[in-house]
């Protein structure tokens, strides 16, 4: 029995879930996992059904056969192996502490993925890339080469088949002609505050504030930065009794966690994009991947 995923996005209406398990159990397939959302705001609906191939079905099959379906409702569908590992592109810069998370994950088998390259505008981090058996790309980024710089990342990615581009703490803000290509297949972190704290050290600003709360946020990468539809968030509590560097410590482990969570919706089809904002389904709990998640 294979392992299979259905995802589906379109108006709402009725009978679209009624649509879904016939045609599946017709197909001899056993749904096991199920989420849906019927966003009255906007009118659309987002179903999530993960379900065992009992039959011998295999994907070519269910979508030839679900194209006599999907048209009914203007379905934008996808089937899937859940048992793929994606192919992915990490970059980062100069810190590493969401590259080391995202390695160790990855060994782990705790991130089934497939890190096909890791690019960098730095040096810091090609050992460590490299004593994991992965590429490591060393592209250097100025004002004056930027179009050059971005073609060659372009070319990577292309070149591996990578589905994802996973900015690991990569500080150099990307062009909108790349984030338009790219559009809801590049996932970014950063800190989160309140109030906002800007530039090289916001951890510094925000314990110079007093800020009670500090956390992170990883999201899709638009042409307004920092600004893209939002996939995952945390925050930690901290107090006047810890340092500076309590701040910064507690705050990078928070964006490694956030981060890695954020892809790993991502790589098992949980988020979808609705408008500005995402739709994301929770891994059912008895998963391997959830337990593994924590």
């Amino acid at each position: 029995m294979t392992q299979f995923a259905l995802r589906v996005r379109c108006r709402s209406t009725r009978g679209i879930v009624a649509a879904i398990s016939t045609f599946l159990a017709g197909e001899d397939c056993n749904i096991t996992d199920s989420a849906q959302f019927d966003d009255v705001d906007t009118g659309n609906f987002f179903m999530r059904v993960s379900f065992r191939s009992e039959g011998g079905r295999t994907l070519p099959d269910l979508r030839a056969g679900f194209s006599a379906v999907a048209p009914r409702f203007g379905m934008e569908a996808e089937f899937f192996d859940e048992r793929e590992k994606r192919k992915v592109v990490i970059m980062v810069s100069r810190f590493g502490h969401c590259l080391n998370d995202l390695l160790y994950r990855w060994r782990i088998g705790g991130l089934p993925i497939d890190i096909v390259a890791v690019i960098s505008n730095h040096l810091d981090y090609q050992k460590l890339v490299v004593n994991h058996d992965i590429p490591f790309h060393w592209i250097k980024v100025t004002k004056e080469n930027k179009p050059e710089a971005e073609a060659a990342q372009m070319r990577i990615v292309a070149d591996t088949g990578a589905e994802l581009v996973v900015l690991a703490r990569y500080m150099q803000v990307l062009s909108d002609e790349m984030c338009r290509t790219m559009s809801g297949r590049i996932i970014n972190i950063h800190h989160s505050f309140l109030p906002s704290f800007k530039g090289a050290n916001p951890y510094r600003q925000a314990y110079d504030r007093g800020v009670k709360l500090i956390g992170a946020t990883s999201h899709y990468v638009t042409a307004d930065l920092d600004e893209g539809p939002i996939i995952e968030q945390a925050v930690v509590p901290v107090t006047h009794a810890q340092s500076a560097d309590d701040y910064v410590s507690l705050g990078r482990d928070t964006e490694a966690q956030v981060l890695a969570r954020a892809v790993h919706a991502h790589i098992h089809g949980r988020v979808f994009l609705n408008g500005g904002k995402t739709v994301v389904f929770p891994a059912s709990p008895g998963s391997y991947a959830s337990e593994r998640m924590g």
